[in-house]
This record gives structure tokens, C-alpha cells and sequence, in this order.
């Protein structure tokens, strides 16, 4: 349970973030111009987390009862994809409008010898067309007229990919696994105000009968924080998955009853039960490139975050090496009343920025589902490539950047320029072993279709696919396909040193579009100014996606903000509600290993070790 630290914690901040809810209204598709908000609002810059040490095993997650959960999984002497799985079931349950068991999740898996992934995005039904999302004049579709309802469902995948991992890395049996989320689903947990004040804003919440019935009080209210919230439902089915494995899930009752609400709502979706049975989640090759002294390892399409995070990387590379002028500025402490107390150069902001802005072009013109699209991978991460579009990069903000023409491109594709939405969480654990796993775990955007079926949500994922199917004859790369994956920005992240290849950090955050700006930040505040788990993620958060210069609102001193806009840039004071966990591992001179950890202030999250 939360303890009564948290939530005298939780009390002091639920008023203000209760003002912030009742002013929050669903947004529509922007335009192309718009950049959208963050899907979930801050909880509040929390400024009592400290770094935690361990010296055996350490699970973090955006929940404290989740984090305990893969604590207790790691103490039982399981493995790091077991501790995954615990905090999963956990976090359906307590974080329902970020993800669960009706979503999907990206992983990225270190067994000691070698880095596994395991993708558990979710696919587009059988019956899906690339018209899904235009109206009947070919316009698309504003966003809140395709998120909610049963044509937003894409088929979940997360219980199989986490399915396939345990087959190869679990230790403890899988039935074990589930006991935390069942236990909490029978007894209850208090509702936090984080989860009170994205009940509160949800605009749409009120035309789903089980989300009223769940969540608020009998005369319409949200139920207030600090309320035992049980579901029984969830446990039944938590504990069917448990016996039966994730086929409890996807054939059968369950599946049957997914399959009528998709179909049976006002805006109905094709899901059908053979869509549900044949879902397979994949393994696929780590996109690992070398960065410095350290290998970054993540994850290849259908996901762009390990794309971007490489292309950002390695710009600032080739940039260092072209003139050490625009080698990135250490951190400078800043005397500020914002809560993170130090922020970076105007330097370093202004060249993270720009490698952004190349990387967020590149995405939208060119990364979709591998197995639909040939995606130039290999030259999207080419040294030489990212050489020429460091060149690009000067004294001046660029504002914003055209994509670039890699090696290997096959086919032209148009830019997509449909809304960039998602809501997340992320889990990170090491074990006793050395084992360590990033989990990036997502039903889109918060509380994904508004469909409850026995106590969990089904994800909107079909909205990450491109609403505009083509342009000007081309179609785009991300449009819509029956049996494909939407691209993601999920980054799930493992740090290797590259001289000894031994393992250095895991890390990922949820945020949207925005994922890949919060673990770009988050690496180079851990490698290049050499900061702990805590405080790279305490780091205000800032960056580029191919349009204003974004800054995490009263987090950034007057004098920065100045030195952008001399650089040209356009800066947009905005919240960026990051939710980044880290672990990271060292060895001292002896040869003794430490585990330091990190869990985001902006939201609920804690590290726990032994």
C-alpha cells in the first residue's frame, strides 16, 4: 500500500493538481503545425527523492506498490523479466490510464551474454483499412472521434511478449508473478491524486458505464483520494492468466467478451477473435551503436525511439569530433527556486536541440513497421551519415528540419503528420545475477479506448498509425494496414560499456512523442556529466521535436531562456511529464558491484533495492 508518508505526501499536492484537472479538456488531431500537450498532466515536481543504493538486486517503477512488487520477485530470487512482469500486473491494476493487460509494451532484455528485445506492440485487426481514420469527406477524423470506441483497439500483446521473455529468462514459476496484483485487486488500493486528478480531467470518461461504475462515487463524482478502490473483476482475470497463461486472454470469455465490446460500440472496430488468437508477439535484433566510450543499445521499428535516440547521440558525436567547440558544456548550477536546482548550458540545450530536430524529421518521413516497410535503418544510424547532417548544425537555432536522405532508402514515402499521442509507464529492474531489464509499456493515449472489460482497459493504439494515408500521390510510411504495428516513440534503453562490454545502466520513460527528448536527456546527463540515476532524471526536462524549443514550465533560469532565443530558437515553456526510471550498475577497484537507482519526481514512481 502506499504508506502514510505518501500520502500525506499525495494531500498537500491534491488541491493545486485538482485546479489544473477541472481545466483540462480532450484535444482534437492538431494541425501540422501544432505540437500536442503531454498525454498525462504532472503530478508535481517532487524535490525528497533521493539516489538509492543496493548492493544485490533493484526494481523502479511509476508506481511504489509496483516497485514493491518487483522488489519482492527479485527477493524470491527471480530473474529481471520476472520482476517486469510483477510490476506489470501491478500497474494495470494501479495506474489503469497508462497501461495494463489490454495494451502492449517494447522490452529490452540483458541475460548476461546478450541483449534480447521483445516486441509486444500491438497489431492492427484483419479488418482495418488505411481509411480507418477519414471522415466521409477524407478528412481525418478529429483525435477524440478515433480514440474513443472500439475502432481505436488495436489487438494487445503485452502478455505475450512478456510471455515469450519469461519462457527464455524466467526464473520463478509464472503463476508466482501475478500474486502482488492479485492480492491488491482483492484487498484494494487507495486512489492517489495522481490517478483522482486524470479521472477528474477525462472529458470522455462519462460515456463508458464501467469506467462510471469503477471510478466514480454513486451521485457522479470522482471517487476521492485516499479511497480503497478493489477490483474483483481484475483479479478473477489476473488470476485465470496465472493458471492458464495469457491464452486465459486471448481465447475463451475474456476474449469474447473484447471482441462485443469492440464491435458492439456506437464507433465500432473490427477486432475479432481470430485477430486475438493469432497474435504473436516477436523477438527482433537490438539496435546498438556505439556512442563515445559506451554501446547504447534499444529498440528497432516498429518503435523509433532507438532510431532517434542513436541518430541524437551520434550527431553530437560527429559534432564533437568536426570542432570541440560544440562539445556539450557541462552542467552549471543554477541559484533558482525551481525544484531541480541545476540546469544545463544554453550550449548544450542548443545542440541537443538541433540533433533533436534532425532526428524528429527523420522519423516522420521514414520509420513504420519493418515488416511492412523497408526502413533504412543501418543508414539512418550510419556515422557518416549523421556526419552530414551534423553539418547542418550551427551558432543559429535551424527551426525546423527537413528529413535527409539516408543510405538504403528503397521507396519515397510522404511525412507523417498525424498526431503524436500516447500514454505509458516504465519499468526498469537488475538481478541478483547481473540480469537487467527496460520495459516501455503503453494502451496509448490515458485510459486508452474508455472500454473496460473485467477491470482493465483496452489500448486506442490504432491511433499511433497515421491518419492520412497519402499525400500527393506517396503514401506514408506509418499509414494504417491490417495485421501491422504502429510506430512507436517508446525507448527502452540498455548502457554497456564498450571496451569491457560489461553492463552499465537501464533506462526508459514514458511521455509520448516526447520519450525520446526525456531519454536522450536522461543518457547524456548519466555519461557525458556524469550524474547518478537521481539526479539525471531530476534534470529539467527540454528538447526539440522538429518545432519549438521546448522547456519543462519554472524548471529553467531566466538567463538560459535568453541565451536560446539570442540563438534564435522559439521557446515554448510547457509541462513535460517524464516518468523516467534508471538503474544504474558499478564496479569499484575491488570488483564489487553497486546498484544506484532513480524514479522520476514528476510522478509516483520509487526504486527499491536490496
Amino acid at each position: 500500500m502506499f504508506s502514510a508518508f505518501h500520502l500525506k505526501r499525495m494531500r498537500l499536492s491534491a488541491l493545486s493538481m485538482i485546479t489544473v484537472a477541472l481545466a483540462l479538456t480532450a484535444c482534437n488531431a492538431p494541425s501540422v503545425s501544432t505540437l500536442p500537450v503531454a498525454p498525462e498532466s504532472a503530478s508535481g515536481y517532487r524535490t525528497d527523492l533521493q539516489t538509492r543504493h543496493a548492493s544485490k538486486h533493484m526494481a523502479a517503477a511509476a508506481n511504489p506498490l509496483a516497485a514493491e512488487a518487483g522488489r519482492e520477485m527479485l527477493r524470491r530470487g527471480g530473474s529481471a523479466i520476472d520482476a517486469a512482469i510483477a510490476m506489470q500486473a501491478v500497474l494495470t491494476l494501479v495506474e489503469p490510464q497508462s497501461s495494463g493487460i489490454g495494451g502492449g509494451a517494447l522490452i529490452m532484455l540483458w541475460d548476461g551474454k546478450n541483449v534480447r528485445t521483445y516486441d509486444g506492440r500491438e497489431t492492427a485487426p484483419a479488418g482495418a483499412t488505411e481509411r480507418l481514420f477519414l471522415q466521409a469527406d477524407g478528412t481525418p477524423m478529429p483525435f477524440t472521434q478515433a480514440q474513443i470506441g472500439g475502432r481505436s483497439v488495436g489487438t494487445p500483446g503485452v502478455l505475450r511478449a512478456l510471455e515469450l521473455a519469461h519462457k527464455k529468462h524466467g526464473r520463478l514459476p509464472w503463476a508466482q508473478l501475478f500474486e502482488p496484483a492479485i492480492k491488491l485487486a482483492e484487498q484494494g488500493f487507495v486512489i492517489s491524486p495522481r490517478l483522482y486528478q486524470l479521472i477528474a480531467s477525462d472529458s470522455s470518461l462519462r460515456s463508458s458505464p464501467d469506467m462510471v461504475a469503477y471510478f466514480l462515487t454513486a451521485d457522479g463524482r470522482p471517487k476521492a483520494v485516499g479511497t480503497r478502490l478493489k477490483n474483483p473483476a481484475l483479479a478473477a482475470v489476473l488470476q485465470r492468466i496465472a493458471n492458464e497463461g495469457p491464452d486465459a486472454l486471448y481465447q475463451g470469455a475474456v476474449a469474447q467478451e473484447i471482441v462485443d465490446k469492440v464491435q458492439g460500440h456506437a464507433n465500432p472496430g473490427s477486432l475479432s477473435l481470430s485477430d486475438l488468437k493469432g497474435y504473436m508477439a516477436k523477438e527482433r535484433a537490438p539496435l546498438c551503436t556505439d556512442y563515445k566510450r559506451w554501446q547504447v543499445c534499444g529498440m528497432p521499428p516498429p518503435s523509433s525511439g532507438g532510431i532517434a535516440v542513436a541518430q541524437i547521440l551520434g550527431t553530437l558525436q560527429a559534432l564533437e569530433t568536426r570542432n570541440n567547440r560544440y562539445a556539450l558544456a557541462p552542467l552549471k548550477p543554477v541559484k533558482t527556486d525551481a525544484p531541480a536546482g541545476s540546469e544545463p548550458s544554453p550550449q548544450a540545450v542548443h545542440l541537443i536541440s538541433e540533433a533533436e530536430r534532425l532526428a524528429y524529421a527523420d522519423r516522420a518521413q521514414y520509420v513504420a513497421d519493418t515488416d511492412f516497410v523497408p526502413v533504412p535503418v543501418k543508414g539512418l544510424v550510419d556515422p557518416a551519415y549523421l556526419a552530414s547532417r551534423a553539418a547542418l548544425i550551427g551558432e543559429r537555432s535551424m527551426g525546423t528540419a527537413e528529413p535527409g536522405t539516408p543510405p538504403g532508402i528503397q521507396i519515397a514515402y510522404a511525412p507523417d503528420r498525424s498526431p503524436l499521442r500516447i500514454s505509458t509507464s516504465q519499468v526498469v529492474a537488475i538481478d541478483d545475477e547481473g540480469g537487467a531489464v527496460s520495459m516501455t509499456t503503453t494502451i496509448e493515449s490515458a485510459f486508452g479506448s474508455h472500454l473496460m472489460v473485467q477491470g482493465f482497459l483496452l489500448n486506442n493504439e490504432m491511433t499511433d498509425f497515421s491518419f492520412i494515408p497519402d499525400e500527393h500521390g506517396q503514401k506514408v510510411a506509418n499509414r494504417v494496414e491490417p495485421g501491422k504495428r504502429p510506430r512507436s516513440s517508446m525507448a527502452p534503453t540498455l548502457i554497456f560499456d564498450r571496451q569491457s562490454g560489461e553492463f552499465l545502466a537501464t533506462i526508459g520513460s514514458p511521455g509520448g512523442s516526447q520519450i525520446i527528448e526525456y531519454v536522450a536527456k536522461s543518457t547524456i546527463g548519466l555519461l557525458d556529466w556524469n550524474l547518478d540515476a537521481q539526479q539525471t532524471i531530476n534534470l529539467p526536462n527540454f528538447g526539440s521535436r522538429n518545432g519549438p524549443t521546448e522547456l519543462e514550465r519554472g524548471q529553467f533560469s531566466p538567463a538560459l531562456i535568453q541565451a536560446l532565443k539570442a540563438k534564435g530558437h522559439e521557446v515554448n515553456e510547457i509541462d513535460m511529464t517524464s516518468g523516467t526510471q534508471a538503474i544504474v550498475r558499478t564496479k569499484d577497484a575491488q570488483g564489487k558491484v553497486s546498484l544506484t537507482g532513480g524514479a522520476d519526481p514528476r510522478r509516483e514512481g520509487e526504486a527499491l533495492g536490496d
